[in-house]
């Protein structure tokens, strides 16, 4: 008598086979995040073309995207991008570096968080535009006062994550790890750091953010070059189409440097159980 094969499979092959079935093999990606983005630039451009809007103040994306064409065949794009972007890392490394010192100094040291933890609140309140005059007063109008403003930018949401990641810690995670007698430094590094981590994380990603934001108001401060530049620039020559296009490359930039740090920052998480892993 001739055995049977088995007719059931392994739920991951019976799964894998009904993708390959109804997929050819390939999973379809819907790009969700592009269907509002790219569902009103049609219909502004259908609004344009129909007659309901002239496009003088709010150009069609045909118009901005013939400007950015023009912008990038003739380098002028490249140079703007370049010289925004350099700003912005240096900012976001010095303000971030500094910002992470001072939380994780005031976060654990209680002496230093009365010390210095009201002064700073109370500097964080400042509008950024309020600096503009003092650091050119201080640095002048160069690539230093720009970088300062930066960096003052991307201090204070950084600072704020890192001091209110070290006091939330979990005290009985800290007994766990005194309770197997780790070292001071094998506590910090096995216990301590994992547990701020993810708040740390995040306030870079703020911090990333703001740096953009900020770059905009040091390059209002005399800059020959950049995309801040480029706003005041068809601001002042009343060129809406390169305004909307300046801000459309600010959107871009900013994205691409946010992803860029969730991914290099995604290794350090791998030990973290979430909710939306299971989804």
């Amino acid at each position: 008598m001739s055995s049977t094969a088995p007719t059931t499979a392994p739920s991951g092959t019976a799964g894998e086979a009904r993708r390959s079935a109804a997929g050819g093999g390939a999973r379809i990606t819907v790009p969700l995040g592009w269907i509002l983005p790219v569902g009103l630039a049609l219909v502004w451009e259908l609004a344009v073309r129909s007659g309901w809007s002239n496009g003088r103040l709010m150009p069609p994306p045909s118009r901005i995207a013939g400007t950015l064409c023009t912008l990038a065949a003739s380098g002028e794009l490249y140079d703007h991008v370049v010289a925004t972007s350099v700003r912005v890392a240096w900012g976001f490394a010095a303000g971030a570096a500094v910002g992470i010192l001072a939380g994780a100094l005031t976060g654990a040291v209680p002496l230093a968080r009365r010390l210095l933890d009201p002064t700073i609140q109370a500097l964080r309140a400042i509008p950024s535009i309020a600096w503009v005059p003092l650091f050119i007063l201080w640095f002048g109008i160069f690539e230093t006062s720009k970088i300062v403003l930066i960096a003052a930018g991307v201090f204070f949401p950084v600072y704020l994550g890192v001091a209110s990641a070290v006091l939330s810690v979990d005290r009985r995670i800290v007994e766990v790890g005194r309770a197997f007698r780790l070292s001071r430094p094998a506590l910090v590094r096995r216990v301590l750091l994992p547990a701020i981590l993810p708040q740390t994380v995040t306030a870079l990603r703020t911090g990333l953010g703001l740096g953009w934001m900020f770059v905009v108001a040091a390059e209002f401060m005399g800059a020959s070059e950049g995309l801040g530049y480029l706003l005041v620039d068809g601001q002042q020559l009343g060129k809406a189409d390169q305004i909307v296009a300046a801000i459309l490359v600010f959107a871009a930039l900013g994205k691409v440097s946010d992803a860029c740090l969730a991914a290099a920052s995604e290794p350090f998480l791998r030990w973290q159980d979430r909710h939306q892993d299971g989804i």
